[in-house]
């Protein structure tokens, strides 16, 4: 090729690319600003009319967004059984299973991050690391258990009281949807009240009594609770009296919170023995021989 047609190629890019650069120096204002107004905007619109606001408003908004796009790698299997944990725990913060999975990534990602960092500055094996994020990961589903658990001890703790009431009320002469309602008036707020108030609300729109029941029990899951339940839908099957099934049920509580207590009694001196042992009696150890062993390597014995 000859030169003046190796400048003129040269010449004809140049104008091009400058020309290219210009379109794209003009446009990008603009597919800036569409873009802020179609996704950051709204993203941040979605932000401010979270009631949580300010930084716990972006992270809920921001888990929910993740969460929305996770939710096509999230298997069936998982999604049935984090729904079911969740609508256990009593539907923590509103989140749903594709929030946990949400969640898990990005613990997940931060303890990659973190681990990588702790160990470089330590110099020890990346396995450690390893280990942070598989702890990162493994957070949100010990949360979820978490939360099921203090519901669980809630209604567990509630149950015998609102059974008395309930059974106070069916004997003054109310019926079982009657009673329901006293219960929900005059119970302690709690799960159990929000429970007994979402049975009711189903007794009003046309379940029966055993549909509505039924679904109670899968709610909850806990036994004591599903215990009862099943009495009164048995009870309501053969006919039975509602308030001497009540009275037995209620007193059938009262006995194993009794006996409940005094296993946690006797589990206490065996739970105090790690932390007596561990803690107690070495200060005791210190404060009783450190002077003589003091003495004895110093020679201040004899003087």
């Amino acid at each position: 090729m000859e030169p003046t047609q190796s400048a003129g190629l040269f010449e004809s890019m140049s104008a091009g690319a400058l020309g290219l650069f210009a379109a794209v120096s003009v446009a990008s204002p603009f597919v800036g600003l569409w873009l802020y107004q179609d996704y950051v905007g709204a993203f941040l619109g979605e932000v401010r009319e979270e009631s949580a606001g300010g930084a716990a408003g972006f992270w809920s908004v921001f888990i929910r967004k993740l969460g929305a796009s996770l939710r096509r790698f999230m298997g069936a299997n998982y999604e049935t059984n984090m729904r079911r944990r969740l609508t256990k725990g009593g539907d923590p913060q509103g989140y749903k299973p594709e929030d946990i999975l949400a969640l898990q990534v990005v613990l997940a990602v931060a303890g990659l991050v973190f681990g990588l960092l702790i160990s470089s500055a330590l110099g020890v094996s990346v396995a450690w690391g390893l280990l942070v994020v598989a702890m990162g990961a493994g957070y949100p589903l010990i949360w979820v258990a978490d939360q099921v658990k203090k519901r669980h001890h809630l209604i567990t703790r509630a149950l015998p009281y609102s059974l008395d009431l309930l059974t106070l009320s069916v004997e003054a002469g109310l019926d079982f949807t009657g009673a329901l309602n006293k219960v929900v008036e005059k119970g302690k707020a709690g799960p159990l009240r929000d429970e007994f108030s979402m049975l009711l609300k189903q007794l009003k729109m046309g379940k029966t009594r055993e549909e509505a029941l039924k679904a109670m029990i899968v709610r909850v899951d806990l036994p004591a609770l599903t215990s009862f339940v099943t009495a009164l839908i048995q009870a309501d099957k053969m006919g039975t009296s509602l308030g001497k099934v009540l009275r037995i049920q209620s007193t059938q509580l009262r006995i194993e919170r009794t006996q409940r207590a005094e296993k946690l009694a006797g589990e206490a001196p065996v739970k105090m023995l790690f932390p007596l042992i561990a803690c107690i009696f070495p200060t005791v150890f210190m404060v009783l021989f450190g002077p003589i062993v003091f003495a004895l390597m110093y020679g201040g014995v004899g003087s």
